[in-house]
């Protein structure tokens, strides 16, 4: 029916359908309105008008939703440039957490109790064991991403993590591995459960979790010990990956992964009555791309399973990178290093100078005569905006 259809195209032929079947939540709900109104005049509209030929010309406003597949190209490199300020120009490590899918409906019932619980464990492990001086002795700055899909779109919440490979200490001196070497792989992973699962204990304990769903069962006290039997008993998959050597390099990563959403339009590949046909990575065979089918109602439901929770932040920072210390303390770093100061490309919020960088079009300037272009906004569409949102 419809080849390279666009997510706002597969929610407007399946959504009803899906509506029959499922109860999206406030946020799952808040977010299909969003895209299927992104970029259709709903949302208000910019007028362009040229000074020299008097042309006319409508721009829609986007939806900006973080789970919207054509609002986060521009946010993306923004964010990305704002984080050069705070760059150093040293090795990186590339580190994933991930948890036994046994806890998937867990966590995903209680997702900002349980996500939030994630982003401390991996927190606390790191910084505990780079703290130690047998390993390096030093608190380093690190970024943690939470993503919670497979290529498949399956529910995987997992965290990365964008770790300097050195630390100051308390005494403000630079610890650095010299040899590749970074945080033992065993011992981390095995922090992390324990933190972890912990935290977990504790949390329903105190009567802070629901069960829910696939969940319900481990309302009964035996099931839910026999859950954290089964947890304990079993490795955890902690993964630290290539390491990036400088600034670089580390900002193309930055600029894969953080704004990145659970499927873009651009792997989706065909749309029937009853379909929706996509691309996926296989890791079992090599990270080969392949084509897998899913019925239109599956497809949405596994896309809206990685919507997340209102207020809920996806990108956080740490040690020599967190808010509270990056100003004061990676000047000192710099200085510790001896490396440089890599400044921003675009100034602070500034989207007209950002485009003209990044793809080399003067939104300013009228293509067809040279002319000059002041914008207005048409009040109409945002008064309709505000009582749409």
């Amino acid at each position: 029916m419809n080849d390279n259809p666009t997510m706002q195209d597969v929610l407007r032929h399946f959504y009803p359908k899906y509506l029959d079947s499922y109860t999206p939540t406030a946020s799952q709900a808040k977010t299909v309105h969003h895209i299927l109104n992104c970029k259709t005049g709903a949302y208000g509209a910019n007028i362009s008008e040229c000074d020299t030929c008097g042309h006319i010309q409508y721009h829609n406003n986007s939806c900006r939703d973080r789970s919207c597949p054509m609002c986060q190209a521009l946010a993306n490199e923004l964010w990305v440039d704002a984080q050069n300020e705070h760059v150093l120009d040293i090795d990186y490590y590339h580190l994933v957490f991930t948890c036994p899918s046994e806890l998937n409906p867990l966590i995903y019932c209680n997702q900002k109790e349980l996500y939030s619980l994630f982003f401390h464990a991996v927190a606390e492990t790191i910084q505990e064991l780079s703290e130690d001086p047998s390993h390096m002795g030093g608190t380093p700055g690190f970024i943690s991403i939470m993503h919670t899909w497979a290529s498949n779109l399956s529910y995987h919440p997992h965290i990365h993590v964008l770790s300097t490979c050195g630390g100051l200490d308390t005494d403000r001196n630079w610890h650095q591995k010299e040899d590749g070497y970074f945080l033992p792989g065993k011992a981390m992973a095995k922090l992390f459960k324990g933190k972890f699962l912990s935290g977990l204990k504790q949390l329903h304990d105190n009567g802070k979790l629901s069960y829910e769903g696939d969940a319900q069962k481990y309302r009964n006290q035996y099931e839910y010990q026999e859950l954290l039997d089964t947890c304990y008993k079993k490795d955890w998959v902690t993964d630290i990956r290539e390491s990036f050597a400088g600034a670089e390099t580390v900002m193309n990563y930055l600029g894969r992964y953080t704004h990145r959403i659970a499927i873009s339009n651009s792997r989706i590949l065909h749309m029937d009555e009853n379909t929706v046909t996509i691309r996926v990575k296989d890791y079992k065979c090599g990270g080969k791309w392949k084509e897998l089918t899913l019925e239109g109602t599956e497809f949405i439901r596994r896309f809206l399973m990685h919507v997340p929770p209102k207020g809920f932040v996806r990108i956080r920072h740490y040690g020599l990178l967190s808010n509270h210390n990056k100003r004061k303390l990676i000047p000192i770093c710099r200085n510790l290093i001896g490396c440089r100061e890599f400044l921003r490309r675009f100034r602070k919020e500034d989207k007209v100078h950002a485009i003209k960088i990044l793809y080399k079009k003067d939104v300013t300037v009228r293509p067809c005569c040279g002319g000059n272009v002041s914008y207005k906004v048409c009040s109409r569409y945002m008064t309709h905006r505000k009582n749409s949102a």
